[in-house]
């Protein structure tokens, strides 16, 4: 091999030990490269009751019309007796959000105010007493007189709250249905909403929508399940 071909083998090994070298010093420039941080959502203080219901698991069931607010009551029940029976867990192991909105926010409302308003609300709904066929007097899902004619199957909200169940009640469907009620003729808008301000069912948290209520529930570790 004469010389001058021989350092140009030199040149060429050269230069691809260089390649190479620059190429791995990239890979490792690369491979340490900080990934991306990990979406955390933001928290606001007007949810931190959510945080505060004991619990090994998190439950939010998304009540929606009249009949699926006797789901919500009948599913949240469930999640009580089926955790119990297969896993041996109490009440105070599961933190049970109960979201009544849209056309299931008046069941989030005593029977003093169904028994003022119920004609009204019947009408709004489309939802009788399945015994009298008349608009109700009380709240229904209260109730465990009318097993399987009522969607809630006997279970009550009374019986949910003794379990820690929580309630997180539509304010913008209580200014809906009061705006519909005085509409009606049973008063004045204003004064409708302050009435089922101050007569919600025990446990229970107005929040600005419940459809931002169940996606903060979902923020902060909540499984949803929806009972429409």
């Amino acid at each position: 091999m004469t010389q001058k071909k021989s350092n140009r083998r030199r040149f060429i090994t050269g230069l691809g030990a260089a390649a190479a070298a620059a190429g791995a010093g990239a890979v490792g420039a690369s491979a340490q490269t900080p990934a991306a941080a990990r979406f955390q959502s933001a928290r606001h203080t007007g949810d931190d009751w959510m945080d505060k219901l004991p619990g090994k698991h998190r439950m939010v069931v998304d009540g929606v019309t009249a009949n699926g607010a006797g789901e919500a009551v009948l599913f949240a029940s469930n999640l009580y007796a089926a955790n119990k029976a297969g896993y041996a867990l109490g009440e105070n192991d599961l933190a049970i959000i109960v979201v009544m909105r849209h056309f299931a926010t008046p069941f989030a409302f005593t029977d003093a105010m169904w028994a003022k308003y119920g004609k009204g609300m019947s009408a709004m709904l489309n939802f009788k007493d399945p015994k009298s066929k008349e608009a109700p007097a009380t709240n229904l899902f209260n109730s465990a007189a009318y097993g399987l004619t009522l969607p809630n199957l006997g279970n009550t909200i009374d019986a949910l709250i003794k379990r820690g169940t929580q309630f997180a009640v539509c304010d913008m469907a209580m200014h809906f249905a009061a705006n519909q009620l005085a509409a009606a003729g049973a008063g004045e808008a204003d004064a409708i909403y302050k009435d089922f301000a101050a007569n919600l069912i025990p446990s229970s948290h107005i929040v600005p929508a419940g459809v931002v209520a169940v996606n903060r529930a979902q923020e902060r570790g909540y499984t949803l399940i929806y009972a429409g």
